[in-house]
């Protein structure tokens, strides 16, 4: 703010500040520094100049005298008229009165400036370079900044000025010297700035942030400024107002105006103050944001530093598989060649040892003897001749000892090559697929395509409220079907699906409505009903439930009811002793091992062969005649438009509505016990009742 309090002329806090016409400030003896003396022969030709320079400078510089005459009077004539406009012209005009200053200017003496010629001054805003002119008084005729003054005052005061003299702990300056520019206590001005001698001529004054009560006086007549005149903004005095001053205007009094202002003012910076908080946390978090590219950017180099590395391991592994893909062959190649090279070794031994034993044979002396294996031995080497010429002769080694192997390695090369970041962008919308979409009981089923030429990461389902009310999150996983249960009956549920990736989320599907049903289909849950130790025996496709044992035991119904109306039936298939079966609706956590009512989970009516009682957290009252044989029908009518819940025996109204006020989700329920058994019958229309 303290910007706003330094005057743009001498950078200092304003001292003595005057408003300008145009709403900026000086300090008064800035404000008559910078004004110029001017004739008014000087003033108007300013303002032609200011007007009409580029019409002047494009115009014939060769026209007749008697052209520039009436250029120069058409000129004059604008000129009067600009001075009226202070927002066409860009010079306000002023004069010693006060009214005139209000916005009533004393054109009469500026346009027909008096025979003397007297002198007056002008003045150019240093903000924004309107120019003010004055008569003989000059700047002294502008106005007082009150408002200004005390801002500054206040300011001070929490600088909390203090002595500039004290050795410790200052206290609050008294004085100020002008021309020192010291502030001193009352003791320090005593000890250190005594008025006399050469700072006797000292200018000692109150400092800064004394704030005084001040009270705004008409200049001329020194009377409160209790009016405000709306014609010419300003405000005046109850003598003015005499005079005629500002007959026809508008006045509304001081205090209403300064409230009404002051109300305006206030709900312009409440809307400024929040554009300028929404600035502030726009730029905090320009500011964070360095903080996470730094961020984003080391994890992006993490990332790209394990990619590589794992490239350069999986090169590493295949190295090693291909040195032992040839390390193998070079084994195997080895292994056969030994081999080969044994069966060449024993078949040279075998004949070897034949040439030797038939070279033996031959120096046999005795015929006889020699004939006796001389044959034998002319096939055994005629044969051995004819396999060695198939087995040695033409035979060649099994393997080559060259690798006739060569890495192919160019692909990867490239693929290293084109190695390069990809900017992936968020998936298309899915497609749903109505044919596949589908609605049963109280759930539904969405189904979706994937959209064509995207990466996909995940989908994420979102289903209204059934009333067209705001979108909540269902589903998110890679599955393109989803079905969710627990939903309203008689609804409509509008779902949309968004795919995203790593870059982000996807646009949404189209919408596709799906139905509900009016009214429900549902058996008996065993799982709901305690399992199987509950005692109760499940059958008919868990529609029928009965209980051998003494102790009541409750069953609930497969589905649970919050919204709209809903009717079911049971039939009494076996009753036999005065039992007192009770139906009704429960919470999902109603205690499952008392009869149905005797806990504040569970709305109920419990009936023998005569007669019935409705019961609630083990209060039962409203006692109604007429009972329940085997074959006789229970109806349960749950009205969760209206929050009642009634019953019929025999398809007839047993007594009037039993309960009320019933908000929250109701599973169908029924308490039995010795043998009783019962079948629930669902998805009937509701019946019309006569009362509510």
């Amino acid at each position: 703010m303290e910007e706003e309090l330094r005057c743009p002329v001498c950078k200092q806090l304003y001292a003595n500040p005057v408003l300008l016409p145009c709403y900026h400030s000086l300090c008064i003896a800035c404000a008559i520094d910078i004004q110029v003396p001017s004739s008014t022969t000087q003033v108007v030709t300013a303002q032609v100049h200011h007007h009409h320079h580029s019409s002047s400078s494009s115009g014939n510089s060769t026209g007749s005298s008697s052209a520039t005459e009436s250029v120069s009077s058409d000129q004059d004539q604008a000129d009067k008229v600009s001075i009226l406009s202070e927002a066409d012209s860009g010079v306000i005009c002023c004069t010693s009165r006060p009214g005139s200053y209000a916005g009533t200017p004393n054109l009469q003496g500026l346009l027909f400036p008096p025979s003397c010629g007297a002198a007056v001054f002008s003045l150019s805003c240093p903000v924004c370079r309107k120019i003010v002119f004055f008569d003989e008084a000059g700047a002294r005729n502008l106005p007082a900044y009150r408002t200004m003054e005390s801002i500054i005052d206040r300011f001070c005061e929490r600088e909390a000025l203090r002595c500039q003299m004290c050795e410790t702990e200052p206290k609050v300056a008294a004085v100020v010297c002008e021309q020192c520019e010291i502030r001193y206590c009352d003791g320090c001005r005593e000890l250190c700035h005594p008025a006399r001698g050469p700072l006797a001529k000292h200018n000692l004054v109150k400092p800064r942030g004394a704030s005084l009560i001040r009270d705004s006086v008409c200049i001329e007549h020194s009377e409160l400024l209790s009016m405000y005149c709306l014609t010419c903004k300003g405000p005046t005095c109850e003598q003015c107002l005499k005079e005629n001053r500002h007959h026809s205007h508008d006045v509304q009094a001081t205090a209403s105006m300064c409230k009404a202002q002051k109300t305006e003012l206030s709900h312009n910076l409440q809307q400024l103050s929040e554009k300028a908080r929404s600035t502030t946390e726009f730029i905090q978090r320009l500011k964070g944001m360095s903080d996470k590219v730094t961020d984003s950017c080391q994890e992006f180099e993490r990332l790209v530093t394990t990619q590589c590395e794992a490239l350069i391991q999986a090169i590493h592994n295949r190295r090693e598989y291909l040195l032992e893909a040839i390390r193998q062959d070079k084994d195997t190649k080895i292994r056969i060649l030994r081999e080969q090279q044994t069966s060449c070794t024993g078949k040279l031994q075998q004949t070897t040892g034949l040439i030797q034993f038939c070279i033996e044979a031959l120096k046999e002396t005795d015929s006889a003897a020699f004939l006796q294996v001389g044959s034998m031995l002319i096939n055994r080497v005629a044969n051995t001749d004819m396999t060695w010429h198939q087995e040695v002769t033409n035979a060649a080694p099994r393997v080559s000892p060259i690798v006739d192997l060569t890495l192919d390695d160019a692909p990867v090369v490239r693929a290293v090559d084109n190695l390069n970041f990809i900017q992936m962008k968020p998936p298309l919308a899915p497609s749903m697929i109505p044919e596949d979409c589908s609605a049963e009981n109280n759930s539904v089923t969405v189904a979706w395509q994937a959209p064509s030429h995207s990466f996909i990461e995940g989908y994420v389902l979102e289903l209204d409220d059934g009333s067209g009310g705001e979108f909540r999150e269902v589903y998110c996983g890679k599955e393109t079907i989803c079905t969710v249960d627990g939903l309203h009956f008689n609804s409509m549920y509008n779902a949309r699906v968004k795919a995203f990736n790593s870059t982000g989320e996807g646009e949404y599907s189209e919408l596709i409505g799906l139905q509900t049903a009016e009214v429900a289909w549902f058996t008996f849950d065993p799982q709901l009903s305690d399992g199987l130790g509950s005692g109760l025996i499940f059958t008919n496709d868990n529609s029928t439930v009965s209980v051998d044992g003494w102790e009541h035991r409750v069953a609930l119904g497969s589905v649970g009811f919050s919204r709209g109306i809903h009717y079911w039936e049971f039939t009494i298939d076996k009753y036999t002793a005065d039992t007192d079966p009770a139906f009704g609706v429960a919470r999902i956590d109603v205690a499952r091992d008392k009869m149905l009512g005797k806990d504040d989970k569970a709305f109920a009516m419990y009936i023998d062969r005569q007669r019935s009682w409705f019961q609630h957290n083990s209060v039962h009252e409203r006692r109604v005649e007429g009972g329940i044989t085997s074959g006789s029908t229970i109806g349960i009518l749950l009205n969760l438009e209206r929050h009642t819940l009634s019953f019929l025996v025999n398809e007839m109204p047993q007594g009037s509505v039993a309960f009320r006020d019933l908000y929250g989700v109701f599973y169908p329920a029924v308490s039995l016990n010795r043998g009783v058994t019962v079948t629930l019958h669902s998805a009937i229309d509701a019946p019309r009742m006569d009362f509510h």
